[in-house]
């Protein structure tokens, strides 16, 4: 029969093995297999990238051209006012809410986002294709206010 100290070394050495075990692993590059990024990644990225102002990373998500016109609009406005530009119209959203997309061919797909304002909710549907750099927005509809039945931050009693 073990004595409560010999259970605990045991179970001590027993966690001490896993820990290391599972470090050398990592070390070796083992790794769960990760999903590649899917429409909807591209889409969060572009949000993430016009919250901050990141221009090249905001360019980046587009294709084709919708990205050429974007471009355009940087080079007349400059990098920096573009930026700004950015992080102004995208600071007003509170939340997002993007469906799952609806796959029109092996490389198109579309999507619906609802963007979350203060006082108003709008919906628009994104297009994307998939190229060899990954989803792209390719296009977008226009945007459809939609009726928020309780505004955005209304206290619930």
């Amino acid at each position: 029969m073990m004595t409560r100290h010999r259970t605990t070394q045991l179970v001590t050495i027993l966690v001490l093995v896993a820990a290391l075990a599972v470090g050398l692993a990592r070390k070796a590059g083992w790794r769960a297999a990760k999903a590649p990024p899917g429409p909807q990644d591209a889409v969060y990225a572009m949000l993430a990238a016009a919250r901050s102002g990141d221009v090249k990373a905001y360019l980046a998500c587009y294709t084709g051209q919708l990205q050429a016109t974007l471009r355009q609009a940087v080079k007349e406005s400059t990098e920096p006012g573009f930026a700004k530009y950015l992080r102004d119209t995208h600071a007003a959203i509170k939340g997002v809410a993007v469906a799952d997309a609806q796959k029109t061919g092996d490389r198109e797909a579309a999507l619906r986002v609802e963007y979350v304002y203060q006082d108003r909710n709008e919906a628009q549907v994104v297009f994307l294709e998939k190229g060899p750099a990954g989803w792209k927005i390719a296009r977008a509809g226009t945007a459809d206010r939609v009726p928020a039945l309780i505004p955005y931050g209304t206290p619930i009693k």
